[in-house]
């Protein structure tokens, strides 16, 4: 198995769910670090899901409406915590606000 460590910048993120990784059927990863910053001069909300698209596709909540204060960032995964996403997992990310938050994830892929 090949291991590669990865960033995945993401900027301007939408009111609809943006793609932040997506796992192929071969492929796993261990996110190591997720920040969400807010670029606006108000509040904005985020929620991150991840959706299993093994047989019957199922999405959950990784988090729901968080509040990011006006040039803030969040750090939605960090320290020692890890995130899992399996084969064929996607993660997203909706914010209330278009073009207001800019997402950089750091993991390790494993194929």
């Amino acid at each position: 198995m090949a291991t590669a460590f990865k960033n995945k910048i993401t900027p301007n993120l939408a009111t609809s769910p943006t793609e932040i990784i997506a796992m192929s059927s071969t492929s796993r990863a261990t996110v190591i670090g997720m920040s969400l910053a807010n670029k606006t001069a108000d509040p904005v909300t985020v929620s991150i899901t991840i959706t299993d698209n093994l047989g019957t596709p199922v999405m959950g909540y990784y988090m729901k409406d968080i509040i990011i204060p006006a040039n803030q960032t969040l750090r939605a995964v960090n320290g020692g915590e890890r995130l899992l996403v399996a084969p064929l997992n996607v993660v997203h990310v909706t914010t209330n606000v278009a073009d207001a938050v800019d997402s950089i994830v750091s993991y390790v892929e494993i194929t």
